[in-house]
């Protein structure tokens, strides 16, 4: 029987049933077909609902990481919007009791109080204790094994490699170096290729492919320095902000943030925390206000309150969404309007554990908004950490800060041979 049959038959047995019921026997058939359209569409409202209860299960689910209770929200952008005469604004005070109460989950974690100077390398230690253990110790596991450097062993060599995200072309160049200089190794030291044979050759071609940015952040001939902050969501971009105006502030300069970031639900509040902890004054709007108008009102407020450095924050956007890529330039325009030059220093950040993704990221940010200098956030959280490498070999983009850890210290300029020498220490 086919289907058509099957549902004709179907309605007349309704339609008598109806008809038996009290139903006038001309409207059997109508009545019939009302109420099956009726019965399906209840199931279809009920599987709707049953799809989005479990859509909202899965959002309430607890994922988020002590360094990750900042994350930023997704953001709509109005591209029509410009700079509003008279729109309201809302500058901070820097006194706690006029902070207004954040949720206790948009806090940032409270930091781990810093030691002292001397234990900063064995901060960098700590934070590349996963990448070293992937790396170096499975190098060593492979030396381990074979008694001779064969094509077997380079083979397996640039499979650790690749899977350290040193990425392609940096392993390629990596491999082909090193095998040059093992196998001089190797010939005049028949089977006597050691560990640290091995950790010095790869430390030094590492080291020859690394780019270390200047440790000082540049010095505008008039003005403040102006450090635009930029990056997708959930990269780490309110905790560096914060970060960075504490170590600027406890090197005795004053200090002004720019809450940019006006389409995330309490992100300007996040930023006041931030900043009440730096002792920096935040510059925001109302929430959904036009971004471009609060880095407008923050380059005012810099310049008038005579302040040292200005850090804008910005919302988090796809690299992939030319027009959210679009308002960038737009900030890009405003500010250096109001403080010729500005911004002196764009800063990418990056979360390490993305891997190839943080290269793609980095590639549409430097073409939509030059780029000059890279912080990589989370390193201590990933075996990855060959990321450093990759980008410096494939964008030309110099790494100037890393994040080994949640202290405020933890948020290091980077340098080669500090990381060189913490990636192999101890083995």
């Amino acid at each position: 029987m086919d289907f058509e049959l099957w549902f004709n038959e179907l309605l007349n047995n309704l339609a008598d049933f109806l008809i038996i019921a009290g139903v006038p026997p001309d409207q059997g058939q109508i009545a019939a077909l009302g109420l099956v359209f009726l019965c399906m569409t209840l199931l279809s409202l009920l599987i709707v609902l049953l799809l989005l209860r479990r859509k909202f299960r899965r959002k309430d689910a607890p994922t988020e990481t002590a360094e990750e209770l900042a994350v930023e929200e997704p953001e709509v952008i109005d591209e029509d919007a410009g700079l509003v005469a008279g729109e309201e604004r809302v500058v901070s005070s820097i006194e706690v009791e006029e902070i207004p109460v954040a949720e206790p989950s948009l806090a940032p974690a409270e930091l781990p109080a810093d030691d002292e100077p001397a234990s900063l390398f064995q901060r960098m230690q700590q934070g590349l204790a996963k990448t070293r253990s992937s790396l170096v110790g499975r190098m060593d596991a492979l030396l381990g094994s074979h008694a001779r450097l064969d094509d077997e062993f380079i083979e397996e060599l640039e499979e650790i490699l690749i899977t350290a995200d040193f990425g392609m072309q940096a392993t390629q160049e990596l491999v082909q170096a090193l095998t040059g200089r093992l196998k001089e190794i190797d010939q005049s030291e028949p089977g006597q290729l050691h560990f640290s044979q091995l950790h010095k050759v790869l430390g030094e071609e590492i080291r020859a492919r690394l780019k270390t940015s200047d440790t000082e952040w540049p010095v505008p001939e008039s003005g403040p320095l102006v450090i635009l902050v930029v990056g997708v969501n959930g990269v780490g971009k309110t905790t560096t902000i914060g970060k960075m105006a504490k170590q600027f502030a406890d090197q005795g300069k004053k200090v002004v943030l720019g809450a940019g970031d006006t389409f995330r639900a309490a992100a300007a509040e996040q930023l006041e925390i931030w900043g009440t902890r730096a002792g920096a004054e935040v510059i925001r709007h109302t929430e959904g206000s036009d971004p471009g108008a609060v880095v407008f009102d923050a380059a005012k407020a810099a310049v008038a309150r005579k302040a040292d450095v200005l850090i804008l924050d910005t919302a988090g956007r796809l690299h992939t969404k030319v027009n959210l890529m679009e308002e960038l330039k737009k900030i890009r325009r405003i500010v250096d309007r109001e403080i010729p030059g500005a911004p002196h220093e764009t800063l990418l950040v990056l979360d390490a554990t993305t891997g190839q993704n943080a290269l793609i990221q980095a590639r549409m940010f430097q073409d939509a908004v030059a780029v000059s200098g890279i912080a990589l956030t989370k390193l201590d959280g990933t075996a990855k950490g060959g990321i450093v490498v990759a980008i410096n070999s494939q964008l030309d983009l110099p790494v100037r800060l890393i994040g080994v850890g949640e202290g405020v210290a933890d948020l290091r300029p980077f340098d080669a041979d500090e990381f060189v020498a913490a990636l192999f220490a101890n083995n």
